[in-house]
């Protein structure tokens, strides 16, 4: 690594490590798909490495999964809510003790999507990740019958996990009726009328195109910015909350691309800015980006600065971090133009 004015500069060789979120109501089939994914990605010659999520303190569902696959285990709470500080530091430990291709989250399924996103995106200060995909497995007979109770909570949390996700498995498809699953589908449709729907039996699913599946050596930190023209799910098809990598482009951003709903792009900064035009970039940003939070070096102050952004209202503390944090800025909304994102925070670092 070398410095440019105070800040660490990555070289092209650092990796990204991708992210992916396992979310689904209890008992969907998270698990099943979990262990599909890991098997799909250890035969492909990649090192996954897993963090599981139980409200109680024992983790049974890891059980079944092999023992040399690298996995934390996050007990006694849900990611959305009481531990979800502690989601960063699990992830930053395994990264640097595992050194993984990528990392599959299961969260409990009690979890809501949108602060499992806000905390997946908060490991970019301190570790190179990006955000690829959050795949809601749908457990169809359970939606038909809670239907019947739409004011009932678990019935509206089946909706706000359905609502977030750039892949839709709507599984035990076996155990519908055609009508019934014609009406699932429907439902589903209602609330998430963009990500890939695929209905399914144990969560047997075409891994290749899911698990995003790139080789670990293309997924580099030079190649992680610019135009919103190619790869896989996230980009193409909305309700995204990931991030895209196109090798074509100059600057870093972590960037899968993301056109309607939910949406979280991160941008890695090359060197420090104007922290005016900084806070005036944040005075002028649409409405619905509706969260932003990152770590900023600025030309005209020595200090580091933590900011935070939210509703409208922006809020700079200075930091003396200790050890490696980057340069980085991670916005969450929806329905915003990501590529004029990238083209004003590029336009901060000319």
């Amino acid at each position: 690594m070398e410095r440019l004015n105070g800040v660490t500069e990555h070289k092209t060789a650092e990796k990204l490590i991708p992210v992916h979120i396992l979310s689904g109501f209890l008992g969907s089939g998270k698990t099943t798909l979990l262990t599909r994914m890991t098997e799909y990605y250890r035969e492909m010659g990649y090192k996954p490495a897993i963090v599981m999520n139980e409200l109680g303190e024992v983790n049974l569902d890891g059980q079944i999964l092999d023992s040399d696959v690298a996995m934390t285990e996050m007990l006694g709470g849900c990611i959305c809510c009481t531990i979800r500080g502690d989601l960063t530091l699990e992830i930053k430990a395994l990264i640097d003790e595992h050194n993984p291709d990528v990392i599959l989250i299961e969260s409990t399924g009690a979890a809501n999507p949108l602060e499992i996103i806000d905390g997946v995106t908060e490991a970019a200060m301190y570790t190179r990740t990006e955000l690829r995909s959050i795949i809601t497995v749908v457990d169809g007979p359970a939606l038909i019958d809670r239907q019947k109770r739409p004011k009932d909570r678990t019935y509206k949390l089946m909706r706000e996990q359905i609502r977030c996700a750039t892949r839709l498995i709507l599984n035990k498809a076996d155990k519908l009726e055609p009508e019934e699953l014609v009406l699932a589908e429907q439902t589903v449709r209602e609330w998430n009328s963009h990500a890939l729907l695929t209905a399914t039996v144990r969560c047997a699913v075409d891994l290749g195109q899911l698990a995003d599946a790139v080789p670990p050596a293309t997924r580099t930190a030079a190649g992680h910015a610019g135009s919103a023209r190619n790869n896989g799910e996230l980009h193409e098809h909305s309700q995204n909350c990931g991030h895209h990598y196109d090798e074509s482009e100059s600057h870093q951003a972590s960037k899968h691309e993301s056109h309607d709903h939910v949406m979280a792009v991160t941008y890695y900064f090359h060197r420090p800015v104007d922290s005016k035009a900084f806070e005036l970039f944040l005075q002028k940003l649409p409405e619905n980006i509706y969260r932003a939070k990152g770590v900023l070096t600025f030309r005209d102050t020595p200090s580091r600065f933590l900011f935070q952004y939210a509703f409208r209202e922006s809020d700079f503390i200075k930091i003396t971090p200790q050890g490696t944090v980057h340069d980085v800025a991670v916005f969450i909304g929806e329905h915003f133009s990501r590529g004029a994102l990238l083209e004003e925070l590029a336009k901060l670092e000319g």
